[in-house]
């Protein structure tokens, strides 16, 4: 086996890396390379059990179920580059994919439905609708302009005495509609003034390090 080999597959599967037994279904591989090119892009080992056991894989086929992957399964097309490993008379089929400018992606379902995920630690997940608000107004030439009305003042508010809060929490205590808290969380967002916190059951908000209320306040009252 390879050093480099050898070195991935020793990390295990974590935020940027993935097994994979063998490609049965486009369908599945397609949501992996969605997540990968919606968060910090990834790869794929293709032919490594979960143990890390080599198993290796048919090259050809399976590059043609990605490539279906990647152009029929996923929208817009993931671009991905692969390497082969050969390890005692068996290969790996290494994927890379990098993070996408042209978030977010979307793979298709059995049910035909386009669903988009992103990568948190060694899994796919659903991406809810503020993380697909933010993928578009990050690539939006238009910008964004903030409204600094009493609702956005609360939600500074209250993350200055709390640590964390959540869309419906923030649509409930502020007396707004769930999608205006969704604008508001989204937009602060993308200017860095809030990051998501992943939780097991629901994704929480919170300021950045970096923000500073008092900056943030002069800009938007002036002197």
């Amino acid at each position: 086996m390879s050093s480099t080999l050898h070195k991935m597959i020793l990390e295990g599967e974590h935020q940027t890396q993935d097994f994979k037994y063998c490609i049965s279904d486009s369908k599945k591989i397609a949501k992996s390379l969605v997540a990968f090119a919606n968060t910090d892009g990834g790869r794929l080992l293709i032919g490594v059990k979960d143990n890390g056991n080599i198993a290796g894989v048919r090259s050809e086929e399976e590059y043609y179920m990605i490539e279906s992957a990647a152009k029929i399964y996923s929208k817009p097309e993931i671009r991905f580059t692969t390497r082969q490993h050969h390890v005692a008379g068996k290969i790996v089929l290494e994927v890379r994919v990098e993070s996408s400018s042209e978030k977010p992606h979307y793979a298709k379902d059995d049910s035909g439905k386009w669903l988009a995920y992103y990568r948190q630690g060694d899994e796919n997940k659903l991406a809810n609708k503020i993380m697909i608000e933010v993928w578009r107004k990050q690539k939006s030439p238009r910008g964004i302009l903030i409204n600094y009305s009493a609702d956005e003042q609360f939600l500074l508010d209250y993350l200055d005495k709390n640590d964390t809060i959540s869309q419906s929490a923030f649509s409930r205590k502020a007396g707004i509609t769930y999608r205006k808290a969704e604008k508001i969380i989204s937009d602060f967002l993308v200017l860095g003034i809030l990051k998501p916190v992943f939780s097991d059951q629901k994704m929480l908000f919170s300021l950045s390090e970096g923000f500073d209320r008092e900056e943030w306040d002069n800009k938007s009252y002036g002197p």
